[in-house]
């Protein structure tokens, strides 16, 4: 199985697929590009101006991962929907949390 996540020594790095402007704030499991790539598709409710949904995207990810917000950094993707994420902690732990997000 591919992964959305790729693990270092005290972070991980997070490919996000986002839909701003969706609804709802949500993770919606994990799909794979055509080149193979998996990512998270996760959509939030805030409009993409501003930097609003990319402040919102890192809140939904510190929230459903229980990780503070002052971890979590937009690597890439600043004005586009593919995003990457660094998320500083215990890769284990937060690979772990992440796996149980995308498992059906």
């Amino acid at each position: 199985m591919t992964h959305p996540y790729r693990i270092f020594d005290s972070h991980l790095l997070l490919a996000i697929r986002l839909t701003p402007n969706g609804g709802r704030d949500g993770v919606d499991g994990m799909e794979t590009n055509a080149d193979s790539h998996a990512y998270l598709k996760v959509r939030v409710t805030a409009v993409p101006e501003k930097g609003k949904a990319n402040k919102a995207l890192i809140a939904l990810i510190s929230k459903t991962l229980k990780v503070p917000k002052s971890s979590i950094e937009l690597v890439s993707g600043d004005t586009a929907r593919q995003k990457i994420l660094r998320i500083a902690g215990d890769p284990e732990d937060l690979s772990k949390r992440l796996d149980g997000l995308i498992s059906p």
